[in-house]
């Protein structure tokens, strides 16, 4: 059975899908990018503000399903440029206390809205 999780506190969908599904104790969160809540419209800012807005939704959407960043298992980052590698790891390693997640980084050529970011993970529950 599939539970379907969804908060007004990240960007809603904009596609066929949802947030997160969790089925049985894995939660499966979407790809996530830097989208203000208000306007509707990608964040502007530097590759670091886009990161820790993602990972702030990430987080609400953690919470919203029950769990946290130490439930994480498994992180998919995409960027437009590898050159912000660095800098996306700055941001994303401090939401971690420990035992970092499995985790593979991509550079892909284009990325919904054109965001320089988008993180997709996987959390076991508690």
């Amino acid at each position: 059975m599939k539970k379907i999780i969804n908060t007004p506190k990240a960007p809603a969908p904009i596609g066929p899908y949802n947030q997160a599904v969790i089925v049985d104790k894995i939660m499966f969160i979407s790809g996530t990018i830097a989208m203000d809540l208000q306007s509707k419209q990608l964040h502007k800012g530097s590759i670091k503000e886009e990161t820790k807005m993602v990972m702030d939704y990430i987080g609400a959407i953690l919470e919203a399903g029950g769990c946290g960043f130490e439930h994480v298992v498994k992180s998919t980052i995409f960027l437009n440029d590898m050159n912000n590698f660095v800098h996306v790891n700055e941001v994303y390693a401090s939401y971690f206390k420990s035992d970092f997640p499995a985790r593979a980084t991509i550079q892909a050529a284009r990325l919904p809205k054109d965001a320089n970011v988008e993180i997709s993970m996987e959390a076991i529950l508690p």
